[in-house]
């Protein structure tokens, strides 16, 4: 076990992370630091502060780091359009760098020696606390409690409350069968009857969605401004970052929409099942490929797609802070610059359909692009020369006898 003197704990206030807080004070014999982080996963955060103070915590940091969360982290990975695996919107993994940068930045400006977080031995998350943590402090200590002690049961950490003084209040709270994570982009669920793959989940876990058969019989038309590739404006009304993600939460969940179901391959080697609610996401993602499609040069568009499953595994992976990631990065933006303009999208009983699109730095040629008469603007008999070239090869292996 790495031994420290004072530690910056990621701190929730739930009986996990403060069981964790009375576990390094007694067998760590450290000093704790807590810092809880508002990311948009609703609810009070401030409750934190008081039960760091039962804990005998002097140093408490909490911060409302919403708009920092969807402009530098949401909104660069939305310009890439990432997947992982063809489905997951890599909520819980793209909020995992902001935290840790800010454990080290408090270990750093408190002169703690080590940071510790409250995340499983068998999860994705204790690899990106620690990756990120270890590139942007190479020398920092990460002390990870659930892969050294032997709580291993909500029984036996609500035990260790009654004998080690801490506040058992957290065993009246109506508890979810689920392990759950919320932010500005997503709220997850993991655990209980979700562990079997073939069960379907019942209605009564969505907290953000209503389902699309109850969802309203009229549809939503919605429009959204682009600049450079960011979402800026709702409606016609300009809007942060933050507030713009928060209100198409709002709406898309009204509709149904961002329900996922989906069994993913984890780094540590497990597939995991989990459902997801992304609302916001799940539209900007929609709009945004639309106004890159009039605004993209063809082979830039194909080379982004190309690039994304790589983009994609880097961050749920936990590699948001490697040099690779910041090159990518630099491509993904930099092909953004003349992704500006309007889309115009239904919501309607889950479902998100582009109605249109439009924008000042289209590449759309309509002239080119007619069924009707275009002459002057296309030479069709052009045609003929290119399929023969790009023929060439299939004729010569057909002659050969060569079967494809």
């Amino acid at each position: 076990m790495e031994r420290a003197q004072k530690v910056v704990l990621a701190y929730s206030g739930g009986l996990d992370t403060s069981v964790i807080c009375r576990w390094l004070q007694e067998t760590c014999g450290a000093e704790v630091v807590t810092f809880t982080a508002d990311i948009g996963q609703g609810g009070e955060v401030e409750p934190a502060r008081a039960k760091a103070k039962s804990m005998g915590v002097e140093e408490i940091h909490i911060e409302d780091l919403t708009e920092t969360f969807a402009r530098d982290y949401v909104f660069p990975m939305l310009r890439a359009n990432a997947l992982y695996e063809g489905e997951y919107l890599l909520g819980t993994a793209i909020a995992r760098p902001l935290i840790a940068r800010r454990l080290v930045e408090i270990a750093e400006e408190t002169g703690a020696d080590a940071i510790a977080h409250g995340a499983t031995g068998k999860g994705n998350d204790q690899v990106r606390f620690e990756l990120g943590a270890y590139a942007l402090n190479p020398g920092i200590k990460v002390i990870a409690p659930w892969r050294e002690w032997d709580l291993n049961s909500r029984e036996k950490l609500l035990a260790y409350c009654r004998e080690h003084d801490i506040p058992v209040d957290f065993e009246q709270q109506d508890q979810s069968p689920y392990s759950m994570d919320a932010n500005l982009l997503h709220i997850s669920y993991e655990g209980g009857d979700l562990e079997d793959p073939w069960r379907e989940p019942d209605e009564s876990i969505w907290r953000w969605t209503v389902s699309p058969e109850a969802a309203p019989d009229e549809p939503l038309v919605v429009e959204i401004e682009f600049a450079c590739g960011d979402p800026v404006a709702l409606d016609g009304e300009r809007l942060s970052p933050a507030g713009l993600l928060a209100r198409l939460n709002e709406l898309g969940g009204a509709h149904g929409v961002g329900r996922q179901d989906l069994v993913e391959n984890r780094y540590v080697g497990m597939k995991s099942r989990g459902c997801y609610e992304t609302p916001g996401g799940t539209v900007l993602l929609k709009a945004h490929r639309a106004i890159e499609s009039v605004t993209l040069d063809r082979e830039v568009a194909h080379l982004k797609d190309e690039l994304m499953p790589r983009y994609a595994n880097l961050i749920y992976n936990g590699y948001w802070w490697s040099p690779e990631r910041k090159a990518l990065q630099a491509l993904i933006d930099e092909s953004q610059e003349p992704v500006n303009g309007l889309v115009r999208l239904k919501l309607y009983k889950g479902s998100v359909t582009v109605l249109g699109r439009r924008s000042p730095d289209s590449l759309f040629d309509e002239g080119m692009a007619t069924f009707e008469d275009d002459r002057g603007a296309y030479s069709q008999g052009d045609a003929t020369g290119f399929i023969r070239l790009n023929a060439l090869r299939l004729r010569l292996a057909a002659k050969l006898g060569r079967k494809l």
